[in-house]
């Protein structure tokens, strides 16, 4: 069953953007613990619910129940930031915004 979708949601055009980057993480990520368990979560529900959580300011555990379980995320999240995932997608979407404006890559100041 699908589930409705909260404003936060990312929009296809971001997901085709960042989905490759975070499958690419999982995937090496997975190769490294002894258990090379790849985990259940469905990873664009997991960024789903840390835009949520973004945008909304609420707590972990406050997460919707439709949405990964909270530690599911929060875990992931640390992984993210521990592995520098979370710079990376910021600044592939940094440049894809300086892009469609028409401006360089880099601020020239």
């Amino acid at each position: 069953m699908e589930r409705e979708s909260y404003p936060s949601d990312s929009a296809d055009e971001q997901w085709a953007l960042t989905e490759p980057m975070i499958t690419a993480w999982k995937q090496e990520r997975v190769a490294r613990p002894a258990t090379g368990d790849p985990g259940s979560c469905d990873l664009r529900e997991v960024v789903n619910a840390i835009f949520y959580q973004n945008r909304t300011g609420c707590r972990w555990r406050y997460l919707p129940h439709d949405l990964p379980s909270w530690s599911a995320v929060f875990h992931s999240f640390g992984l993210w930031r521990q592995d520098g995932l979370d710079q990376r997608i910021q600044e592939l979407l940094r440049c894809q915004v300086r892009e469609k404006g028409r401006r360089l890559e880099d601020p020239s100041s």
